[in-house]
């Protein structure tokens, strides 16, 4: 798997956070009935990872579970991992009204990592990114700019972003832009 390509090739840029394209992530989108015990007991022990509540993120390690919407999950894994998740889903919710897809080849992700993670992604999504307002363990599915994203706090100071892999490079721009040194407006 060391040859498998990213949209980016594993671009950074350092300014007022560090910002990284991740190498490659294993994406699982989900959509179900969340009130079915059979549909969350499937989805969890396949996952390993507790269901999320509306607007939850909850990753441990390797794996993790976000809440995207009423109906939909994103499982996350590692790349490799996909494919045969992907599968023991498709078994473990035979017979069940889902959806199960392996987007990972059609998504991008990025890392932000520093003191000014939160203002960064304030000057481009409409979230309030107050410490009071959004926390760990919450995921905002929004927009950067003028597309389509998804991101969550991973700690205080560092957050992760996932977009569709054909606008990877107009999100890391916006990243590079936001995040350029001297734009900090400090009102975090």
């Amino acid at each position: 798997m060391s040859d498998l390509a990213t949209a980016l090739d594993g671009a950074s840029f350092d300014g007022l956070v560090k910002v990284e394209e991740l190498h490659a992530q294993g994406m699982i989108t989900l959509r179900g009935d969340f009130g079915d015990p059979g549909f969350v007991t499937a989805v969890t022990g396949v996952a390993e990872v507790s269901m999320p509540g509306q607007r939850g993120a909850i990753v441990d390690g390797r794996r993790g579970l976000l809440w995207m919407s009423p109906d939909e999950l994103l499982l996350l894994c590692t790349y490799a991992e996909a494919p045969i998740l992907a599968a023991k889903l498709d078994a473990a919710l035979a017979g069940q009204h889902c959806l199960v897809a392996n987007v990972s080849d059609a998504r991008a992700c990025f890392t932000l990592n520093g003191a000014y993670t939160r203002e960064v992604l304030a000057k481009l999504a409409p979230v309030d990114m107050s410490r009071d307002s959004f926390g760990p363990g919450e995921v905002r599915r929004t927009r950067l700019a003028q597309v389509a994203a998804a991101f969550w706090l991973t700690s205080d100071d560092g957050a992760q972003i996932v977009c569709f892999r054909s606008v990877a490079e107009y999100v890391f721009n916006l990243l590079k832009a936001a995040s350029a040194p001297g734009s900090e407006v400090d009102f975090l």
